[in-house]
């Protein structure tokens, strides 16, 4: 997940453990920080500590480098255009769900305003991108870092 909210990130381990999701759940701050895992720079080059995720989620507004930013040099990215990209962010812009759709973001889900609705949407997200939906399983080469 790569929110800079830290309220967010402790809301979502939360939810993730009351959905009784098991899967590991990795935090990065920013865009910045999230391409440096993604590429295995700096301190996430160790594989074992540094995995490649099956699903990303991610928020817009980050400094440094925004989501909207990071999402395009994703897909941009031909050892990264199949990460499955789910936009979780506090912004309702038409503007943001249609550039972010056009980026090929897999999903597209304004953050709930409560702990419950949280919940409820870490229980669907986790049913289906992480129980029903096959995803291709794929380990980046340590040599291009």
């Amino acid at each position: 997940m790569a929110d800079d909210d830290p309220d967010d990130r402790r809301l979502t381990q939360e939810a993730f453990a009351e959905s009784r999701l098991a899967n590991d759940l990795r935090f990065v701050n920013d865009g910045e920080e999230l391409m440096d895992y993604l590429h295995r720079r700096g301190k996430y080059s160790d594989p074992a500590s540094s995995p490649m995720p099956g699903l990303l989620l991610l928020d817009l507004n980050m400094p440094r480098k925004d989501g909207r930013e990071a999402l395009q040099e994703i897909k941009a990215d031909p050892h990264l255009k199949t990460l499955r990209v789910v936009i979780m962010t506090t912004s309702k812009a038409e503007e943001d769900i249609i550039k972010s759709y056009n980026l090929s973001a897999s999903s597209y889900i304004t953050k709930p305003v409560t702990f419950e609705g949280l919940v409820e949407v870490i229980k669907v997200l986790g049913k289906y991108w992480l129980e029903i939906v096959e995803l291709p399983h794929y380990e980046r080469s340590n040599s291009r870092n």
